[in-house]
């Protein structure tokens, strides 16, 4: 009954004991001082200011929201394209939807942009 799954079962202990062994090994092997240079966190190679937990400025918020919007849109677009090429019978309706969809957004990126959301002081 079980015979089938005897592969997948062999193939799921050989990755579990391969991560076990690398993590086990790598303990072993390896030669690991702290010291207070390793500790430090580390950013580009530029030292240290301030606390990493300090406050951010609302602006910082804003603009990282306005970059997801718009790399949603621009997730969205492509797929859009694919079935638009792929459809031709409803390219009427893909390109209306599209259209209102461009519209909303461009609808939202004006109004960040009136509102100085994009100039970063």
């Amino acid at each position: 009954m079980l015979q089938p799954y005897i592969p997948l079962l062999l193939l799921v202990l050989f990755v579990v004991a391969n991560a076990i062994m690398m993590i086990g090994m790598s303990h072993m092997l390896s030669s690991y001082r702290r010291t207070p240079t390793k500790l430090e966190s580390y950013e580009s190679g530029i030292p240290v200011v301030e606390d990493a937990r300090g406050r951010f400025s609302v602006k910082f918020y804003l603009v990282a929201m306005l970059f997801i919007i718009f790399d949603i849109e621009v997730v969205f677009l492509v797929p859009w394209a694919v079935a638009f090429r792929q459809l031709p019978e409803h390219s009427g309706y893909l390109l209306g939807t599209m259209g209102f969809f461009l519209a909303v957004l461009t609808v939202g990126f004006v109004y960040a942009w009136k509102r100085g959301a994009l100039e970063w002081s």
